[in-house]
């Protein structure tokens, strides 16, 4: 039986793991009472007592977190956006390649959800080519509102909410998300893609859709089709020919899942790709907890909600 911390279990993310975790026989969590949630000294303990430690904590705290627990054995899952580009941790996503790793390290980043999305759909084609890596892509996301975690939770869930909250929000309109560095470091993109993240009234769920011009790439929609169908046989990332309800793909059509599914949609000039997900699920504690089965080296959907 493995030993298991999260630190930061009151978050939104850390409190969906330690739910899905409570109910397994193979773990043993390890928790602090409220008043010793914050306490360095408590918090190195459980950090050098557990097996597998999740950082569910904003950066700064991310990075206390990892020196309060140098000189341990534990591995080390942290979602925060730290470390997902540091060259000591490996990302966390297992189908693009990194699953070996993943199951011999002791650092490893989490993705953010939206490059999850985004990662999913560009990363098989700038790795085949089909995507040139000096090309500046164009990628919008559709969310729901717990991606904002508590505080958001409540403002969409308040009696007196604006009235605003009822139609979709555009933000990180400084085009300065923070998931865009992720983004080009797994892709190898040599410029930022323009990015549009969107957040709607719908509680989980993710869409996440690039658009290409046949005429700037090198291969056709149906080339793209045959890396998706063989970049993605194993893992909890399928790729399916269709996604659409009658013409429509709602954003919200895998909540409640850990997985996630890709297909192409447009015609021979213009293409849309498209990834569908919870970002609560494959964007955040579902695919924290695979890589924790991985680096247990159990089946990576343990515990978890897949088609």
């Amino acid at each position: 039986m493995k030993k298991v911390f999260i630190d930061g279990s009151a978050g939104t993310t850390g409190l969906r793991i330690f739910e899905r975790l409570g109910a397994r026989k193979d773990i043993s969590l390890i928790t602090l009472a409220e008043e010793l949630r914050k306490d360095p000294d408590a918090r190195k303990e459980a950090l050098h007592s557990a097996d597998i430690a999740f950082l569910c904590l904003p950066d700064a705290a991310a990075i206390e977190a990892v020196e309060l627990a140098k000189g341990s054995d534990t591995v080390i899952i942290d979602t925060s956006t730290a470390h997902r580009t540091d060259p000591a941790w490996v990302y966390g996503f297992a189908e693009l390649g990194y699953r070996e790793k993943i199951a011999k390290a002791r650092l490893i980043a989490n993705p953010g959800c939206h490059a999850s999305g985004f990662l999913s759909l560009a990363a098989p084609l700038t790795e085949k080519g089909i995507i040139d890596k000096k090309t500046v892509l164009s990628c919008f996301s559709l969310t729901g509102y717990s991606g904002g975690g508590k505080k958001m939770i409540a403002e969409y869930e308040g009696e007196d909410r604006s009235f605003l909250l009822a139609s979709p929000r555009m933000y990180g309109i400084s085009q300065g998300h923070k998931h865009l560095p992720e983004m080009c470091a797994v892709t190898g993109l040599e410029n930022k893609p323009v990015f549009c993240p969107i957040v709607g009234d719908f509680y989980s769920g993710m869409e996440v859709c690039v658009t290409l011009d046949a005429r700037d790439i090198n291969g056709s929609a149906e080339d793209i089709r045959r890396v998706y169908a063989e970049y993605y046989k194993n893992g909890l990332v399928r790729y399916v020919e269709a996604a659409d309800e009658g013409g429509f793909i709602a954003a919200n059509a895998m909540q409640g899942r850990d997985d996630m599914l890709v297909t192409v949609c447009g015609n021979g000039e213009r293409i849309v790709l498209v990834s569908l997900f919870d970002n609560l699920g494959k964007g955040a504690s579902g695919a924290a907890i695979q890589n924790m089965n991985i680096a247990m080296g159990v089946d990576e959907a343990t515990g978890l909600t897949v088609g």
